[in-house]
């Protein structure tokens, strides 16, 4: 049986959950429609998502089409909660990407076409909401031509907009417009149909069809619905074209195993399940999986549920081309591959530019908050959870301050602790600067490792991350050491000289050494005469942070770019605020502005914007680059026992032997 794995994404509001919704009713899943206002619906089963009408976690739930296994995936749409975005578009075959036809293109909805675009992922676009007052149809499909992608095709026309009565109707072959509009967009990415069609303009609807099919399945052309989710108008159409236009296929059921996790919950009894993406291969219940980074963990799946109608159903296997639930793999994380590791997508959005100190309204509850973070920690890795043990402070990293109230609410409702957050602050990076090296040799002062490391550092291009080499043979001592050192280094550069870490340089390991394994009589092991793991665990840091101190690091900030449309006449009252503000117009059009403004600055600027524009100004901001700090670059305290102190650090050491 044919497989689609469909993600709905959209921007806040525009009403992909009630789609999804529509579509189970249409496929036979539900008997009644849920409602978001209620906190009714089958993907939002969360307290917290049907208290607020909004998708905070990824939901799937599956359904039929003919001979085709629809696996849908209902995404958030709040920018807060991106990164659930971002890891349902590694497991994707297709996407249909909602509009709302009275707002039309918002920000959120341009940072999500962009995304799909670059990753070539197949997308669909249903215009949404055509039943509401203020419904638009040719204007949101200019706007969409002009601010998201010129490859739309409308599939048809709305009519009696802004009513209950309003309706799709498909064009069909007696519709030039329609022929012209497909045969215009085919010809943009298909020179053979170019050549045809000039040839002889009376290119038959079939091959218009067929083309439109093929070049929606290399992401080269999205077509275009209007309907309504709350009455269904258009549905139809959408359904039809999911399986016309969209990749189905089951993929290798025999062939090695490789899949994905993209989401981790925990069950009732409190057991991780693991959501996996089956690219190739089997995996049945009592088979011994590996996963995890180099394949280097490994554990025995206990249950396997699969998604048919609607929900999760026990089966003895998940086939290629699936998604399933995996239960038994303890030590699973999102992102971890299962077996072969398929063709990563990697990143697509920026990660948090934010972070926040947690901290327990009762001081005998900070073990617990702890624990409970390290839980949401689980199901959402960018959190990155990050203890003080010299401060007792805990710190989170967060998208914007909605996802800081869910947090809040979630440690209330589902762990029982009261917490407060300091104010929020912008995450620095820090960038080499140069190129430095440092050596220490044991047996040699001021080393009193039985270790010898020797490290250079330098700089990196942005977003390369960081590059582990060896100068120093393979062999010159055991591998176990060679290991404890590379993660040493990659653990060190989380902070740096400042605190902020390090994403972007070549770490070299240049100088090797250790004691052999000495032994007195009866081989009782000394290892006061023998190297062990924790000498170089301890003498790594140190080397590490002389070679970055040689090479110079500076604090970076992340920078944003803006757009923001404001009313023709306030252009000019705008752009003064914008400087004060510390932005930097970089154009500046009729009715609109762009440029760059500090991550710092955005929600400042947010809260500024109805006053500035007498509440008419719409801003769409997102992630652009790092830019050196102006001024004193500003310190981020350390979470672990300084290294840029030596003798406080070598303390810290002695006692933890």
């Amino acid at each position: 049986m044919r497989t689609l794995n469909l993600g709905i994404l959209a921007h806040v509001d525009a009403g992909k959950t009630s789609l999804t919704e529509r579509l189970l009713f249409a496929a036979g899943v539900i008997d009644e429609i849920g409602s978001v206002d209620d906190g009714s619906t089958r993907t939002d089963s969360l307290a917290l998502e049907r208290e607020r009408g909004i998708t905070i976690k990824s939901a799937v739930v599956s359904f039929a089409i003919g001979g085709v296994t629809v696996n849908l995936i209902d995404t958030p749409g709040h920018p807060d909660f991106i990164a659930e975005v971002e890891r349902a578009l590694g497991v994707l075959d297709g996407a249909v990407l909602v509009v709302s036809a009275i707002e039309g293109v918002q920000p959120q909805t341009r940072v999500l076409m962009r995304t799909l675009r670059r990753l070539r992922i197949p997308t669909l676009v249903f215009v949404n909401k055509i039943d509401r007052a203020g419904a638009r149809d040719d204007a949101v499909l200019k706007a969409m031509a002009e601010r998201l992608t010129p490859s739309v095709v409308a599939m048809g026309g709305a009519r009696d907009l802004g009513s209950r009565d309003a309706a799709f109707v498909p064009y069909g072959p007696d519709d030039p417009g329609f022929a012209a509009r497909v045969a215009e967009v085919l010809a943009e990415h298909d020179d053979a149909f170019l050549a045809a069609y000039v040839d002889d303009a009376r290119v038959s609807y079939g091959r218009l069809r067929a083309g439109l099919a093929a070049q929606t399945r290399r992401a080269l052309a999205h077509p275009v619905f209007f309907g309504s989710a709350i009455t269904g108008a258009g549905v139809d159409a959408l359904v039809a074209g999911l399986t016309e236009l969209l990749p189905t296929d089951g993929g290798d059921a025999g062939g090695p195993v490789s899949g994905t996790v993209f989401k981790v919950e925990r069950g009732p009894a409190g057991e991780k399940l693991a959501y996996v993406r089956m690219f190739s291969g089997t995996v049945r219940t009592r088979d011994t999986v590996s996963f995890g980074p180099g394949r280097t963990r490994s554990a025995k799946v206990t249950g396997v549920s699969v998604f048919e109608d609607g929900s999760a159903v026990r089966r003895e296997a998940v086939g290629a081309g699936r998604i399933g639930l995996l239960g038994g793999l303890g030590e699973i994380r999102i992102g971890d591959s299962i077996g072969e590791p398929p063709r990563g997508p990697g990143r697509h959005f920026a990660p948090p530019s934010l972070e926040t100190v947690v901290e327990p309204r009762r001081p005998a509850d900070r073990p617990a908050l702890h624990a409970a973070l390290g839980r949401l920690a689980e199901q959402d890795p960018l959190i990155d959870l990050r203890q003080d043990d010299v401060r007792r402070e805990i710190s989170v990293s967060l998208y914007g301050e909605v996802q800081k109230e869910v947090i809040q609410a979630t440690l209330a409702e589902e762990f029982g602790l009261d917490v407060t957050f300091r104010e929020t602050t912008t995450i620095c990076v820090e960038r080499v600067a140069g190129i430095g090296a440092a050596v220490e040799v044991m047996y040699q002062d001021p080393n009193p490792f039985l270790a010898t490391v020797g490290l250079r550092v330098e700089p990196a291009a942005a977003g390369s991350g960081v590059a582990y080499r060896l100068e120093a043979e393979l062999g010159s001592m055991p591998y176990a050491f060679m290991k404890v050192v590379e993660d040493t280094v990659r653990e060190t550069l989380r902070q740096g000289l400042h605190g902020w870490e390090v994403p972007d340089c070549v770490v070299t390991l240049t100088h090797t050494g250790y004691a052999p394994r000495q032994s007195h009589a009866h081989a009782t092991f000394d290892k006061s005469m023998s190297s062990t793991g924790a000498d170089f665990r301890g003498l790594t840091p140190l080397v590490l942070v002389a070679a970055l101190r040689r090479a110079g690091t500076t604090v970076c900030e992340p920078m944003h770019r803006f757009r923001l449309e404001v009313p023709a006449d306030l252009v000019g009252t705008v752009l003064p605020a914008l400087t004060r503000l510390g932005a930097v117009p970089d154009r500046v059009e009729p009715a609109a502005v762009e440029g760059l403004v500090p991550a710092a600055r955005v929600h400042g600027l947010e809260q500024r914007l109805p006053s500035l524009t007498s509440g008419e100004g719409i801003l769409e901001s997102a992630f652009d680059h790092y830019e050196p700090v102006r001024g004193a670059p500003p310190g981020r305290p350390r979470t672990d026992h300084n290294p840029l102190d030596r003798k406080e650090y070598l303390l810290h050491v002695q006692r933890r032997v």
